[in-house]
């Protein structure tokens, strides 16, 4: 069973490679789409909805097999890292956009009254009202995420689901191996929404 394992922690490094990366790109999109410049928020509208309507797995495909053809070759981890992080990097744009959304638009339009900028008024006002709010779905996001690793499998990566696959070629134990595989993503998922509900649980009440 040490594929499997090996498997569960190449699972665990993936997701929590692709969510940091995305959370970080997911938030530069979510800015140029609410930016008070029509051809920075066209750009960020044009990322989401390229990277929404093409399935992940034709993504993971067309970078771990169609890039090296016109030169780019990454090994074959990372190559499935930047295809998903990419990729998912656009539902947490969305997220973080429908969260500033929600705060009142009285709120920004004081800080401008104030004289802040754009960046001032999305640190000091906006972002800190919005991001309790966000926590849930980013969380949501997290899990979706794990499980879509499993996708990787399909392009050479092996994760927890093609490790288990390999298992049971080899003891032909679908019922056991499989059912373990189940219960990792399980607890995978549940960790994910405990710590969500945990960092919910420290916010200030206030924000």
């Amino acid at each position: 069973m040490s594929l499997v394992l090996e498997g569960f922690l190449t699972t665990v490094a993936l997701a929590s490679l692709c969510f940091g990366a995305a959370l970080v790109l997911g938030l530069v999109v979510a800015v140029l789409r609410i930016a008070p410049v029509p051809v920075l928020r066209a750009a960020g509208a044009t990322y989401v909805e390229v990277w929404r309507n093409v399935p992940l797995l034709a993504w993971l495909v067309l970078f771990v097999f169609g890039l090296p053809e016109i030169g780019l070759t990454f090994p074959l981890f990372w190559s499935a890292f930047l295809a998903i992080s990419l990729y998912e990097a656009a539902y947490v744009c969305e997220a973080l956009r429908s969260g500033v959304n929600s705060v009142a638009l009285g709120q920004g339009e004081a800080a401008r009254a104030l004289g802040l900028t754009f960046r001032q008024s999305l640190r000091h006002v906006i972002v800190p009202q919005a991001a309790r709010r966000v926590v849930q779905p980013l969380a949501n996001i997290a899990i979706a995420l794990t499980m879509a690793t499993a996708l990787a499998g399909a392009v050479g990566v092996v994760e927890l689901t093609r490790a288990a696959n390999r298992v049971n070629l080899e003891i032909a134990r679908p019922l056991l191996v499989f059912t373990g595989a189940g219960l990792c993503y399980l607890a995978l998922a549940g960790g994910i929404a405990l710590a969500a509900r945990s960092v919910e649980r420290r916010w200030p009440a206030h924000v």
